[in-house]
Parts: structure tokens; sequence; C-alpha cells
């Protein structure tokens, strides 16, 4: 799967693709992640992006045309099943919608800065715009950041144990069940006796109840769902 990023802060993006999972799913060619500096599409000798909004108001917005030239030279080259912008007030993001693009081939994602993009970019190019939570953030490089990680952890031979990922929390709208590693007594608090027990159906089980419980009691909005 690949993933073209265009960023105005592009150094902020460079740490989390180089470690751990998604270090070695880019090294095994499973995942392809292009960063795009907007800068190079900026204007004079400050490559500037961004400018005052019209009607006035504190912030600035970055300018339509760098980000149309970026996007519009991306488009003549690739052909992509998704253009992304991360923005506050986009649909919240959540593990159905990782798993649906995690099927695609190649998404777009516009980050934004300062006070967000000209709307007018919003409306030419992109097809699905996203929030990582009700808060706000002073970039769009730090949500993208979870977005590429969420999604690529789902990619076939990204994780060792293909099945790991079917049983994260919200796969199922469930919370996670209580995990244990050894040792089996520490501090005279002991791992449940049926996962030491070998029996497989009795484990599931008591995983799915344990699921359910914590779900009821920490999340009960996601059993509505």
């Amino acid at each position: 799967m690949i993933f073209d990023i265009i960023s105005a802060v592009p150094d902020l993006l460079k740490s989390p693709f180089e470690h751990s999972i998604l270090k070695r799913a880019i090294q095994n060619k499973l995942l392809e992640v292009n960063i795009v500096d907007l800068r190079a599409f900026g204007f004079g000798k400050h490559q500037q992006i961004d400018d005052y909004q019209y009607g006035g108001g504190a912030g600035m917005v970055m300018m339509v045309e760098p980000l149309d030239n970026c996007i519009s030279e991306l488009k003549s080259k690739n052909t992509y099943d998704e253009i992304i912008f991360l923005t506050p007030d986009g649909q919240t993001y959540n593990q159905a919608q990782a798993n649906e693009l995690s099927l695609l081939n190649r998404v777009m994602i516009i980050l934004g800065h300062y006070k967000g993009i000209d709307q007018r970019i919003r409306d030419m190019h992109v097809t699905r715009e996203l929030s990582i939570g009700d808060y706000v953030l002073s970039g769009g490089e730090l949500p993208a950041a979870v977005l590429v990680d969420s999604i690529a952890r789902l990619i076939p031979g990204v994780l060792n144990d293909g099945t790991s990922a079917l049983t994260d929390t919200f796969q199922d709208n469930l919370l996670a069940p209580p995990v244990y590693t050894r040792p089996a007594e520490y501090n005279g608090k002991n791992v449940p006796d049926v996962l030491l027990s070998g029996h497989d159906k009795n484990i599931d089980d008591w995983r799915y109840e344990q699921a359910l419980e914590k779900t009821k009691r920490l999340r009960p909005d996601l059993l509505e769902d």
C-alpha cells in the first residue's frame, strides 16, 4: 500500500516511519510512504505557502495555489483511491474505517497547518475528511502518523502474527480483554487459572466475557452500535 503525504513540516514525520513495525513494513516493501514537502511549491524566496484569511481573524491559512499545484502534479502521475484531509471538523476516525482503508492501493493525505487550508482545496480535491478526535493539534503530521500506523498494521504480512490485528480493541466493537504474561504469580497477584488450563474454548469464552464486561463498564456506547 502506498501513502503520499503532503506536509508543510515534513521533518515532523520522519521518526514514526523509521522505527519498529512501520520501518520493517517499508523495508519489506509491504508499505510505501512518500512525504511531499509543500514548500517546494511555495512562492518566492521564502517559498510562501500561507497568507492572511479573508474577512479578518487570527491565524494564517494555507494558500490554494501551492496546494493545488502539488496535488495536481501528484494526480497527474498516480491514481488515488482516496484523497484524505485530516481536520478536526472531519468524520471521527475509527477501526471500521481503518479496516476499509487498508484494502486500498494508493492514498493521498493532505495535512493542514496554521488555521487550516483554503476551502477550495477541500471542494476540488478531497474525497474524505477525517478527525482523530475532538481536539485541535498544531498540524496534521501527528494525526497522519496515527492514520498510517492504524492502517498499515492491517496489511497482510506487516505483523508477525496475522491474527493479532483481528483481536485488537474495537475490531468487534468490544474492548480487548485483560492480557497476562510470565510469571504466573507476582506480588501475590495470580494469572487467572483458565489462561493456564490449555483449554482453548474455555479461554475463548473467558476472553469474550471479560471483553464484554469491560466494554459495558468503560465504553457502553460501543455496544449501542
